[in-house]
């Protein structure tokens, strides 16, 4: 699990962010996959916020890859409606952080 969990305030605030991002992973047909995990660490890294896309999955199968995706990928799902969810994770470096959380 993430280090610390987000407040109501936090996760509102990253929701507001995520609205003008596009989907930049998409989990397709072939589901969760070690690059999947590699190009999630890079986008991670890169901008702290990522939005993602699924194409096949039903309900309970998204709820379920969200989790897992969570757990795996050392980062904190922020939110998720219909085929898409919103990760977040703070960059390690306090001077490289892209996004500064309210409170």
């Amino acid at each position: 699990m993430y280090p610390f969990p987000l407040t109501g305030a936090q996760r509102a605030f990253l929701r507001g962010r995520g609205q003008t991002l596009e989907a930049t992973l998409v989990v397709g047909r072939g589901g969760i996959t070690p690059a999947f995990f590699v190009e999630l660490q890079k986008l991670l890294r890169a901008h702290e916020l990522v939005k993602l896309r699924f194409l096949e999955a039903d309900r309970h199968a998204r709820a379920a890859l969200c989790d897992q995706i969570a757990a795996e990928g050392r980062c904190v799902l922020v939110g998720a409606v219909g085929r898409t969810a919103l990760f977040y994770r703070q960059h390690p470096e306090p001077a490289e952080r892209r996004i500064e959380l309210p409170g």
